[in-house]
């Protein structure tokens, strides 16, 4: 699959992958307020996007990855980790010193997954998803909180 796989930053003209960045974030409401001042990346296969990553910057010297998500199609073949690695390298490559990644409670595929690559929690914000999100979110059988 990688030898097929090509990773393209989107331009301001392309179609934003809403399907996919939905899967990582529930509310388009909430997707709005932070993609229009983002770099977007998608995957490809033959033509296909199959995943995507959006990097956010924060500070000058802190970035933070606000979406990363694949087609369910294409899950559990390392995909994820693959775009993940990208991000780092690309957030890298850019000089950010900081690379900041947020995930709820309940995303525990997430989580094993951050932190497999270097992630570390440093840090919980007590209800952000019932803030944050009109709907509850139930992921894995635990409603997503913090």
């Amino acid at each position: 699959m990688t030898d097929q796989l090509e990773i393209k930053e989107l331009t301001k003209t392309d179609p934003l992958p809403y399907d996919l960045l939905l899967l990582a974030d529930p509310s388009r409401k909430n997707i709005d307020q932070y993609i229009f001042n983002s770099t977007i990346y998608v995957a490809n296969i033959t033509g296909t996007t199959i995943g995507c990553y959006v990097l956010h910057e924060k500070t000058k010297e802190t970035i933070e990855i606000k979406n990363i998500s694949v087609d369910s199609k294409h899950q559990s073949n390392g995909l994820g980790t693959i775009l993940l690695n990208h991000a780092i390298g690309t957030a890298k490559s850019r000089g950010y010193k900081q690379i900041m990644i947020g995930t709820g409670n309940s995303s525990v595929g997430q989580l094993y997954l951050y932190q497999k690559v270097g992630f570390r929690i440093t840090g919980i914000l007590p209800d952000f998803f019932n803030k944050h999100y009109e709907e509850p979110i139930i992921e894995n059988g635990i409603q997503c909180r913090t």
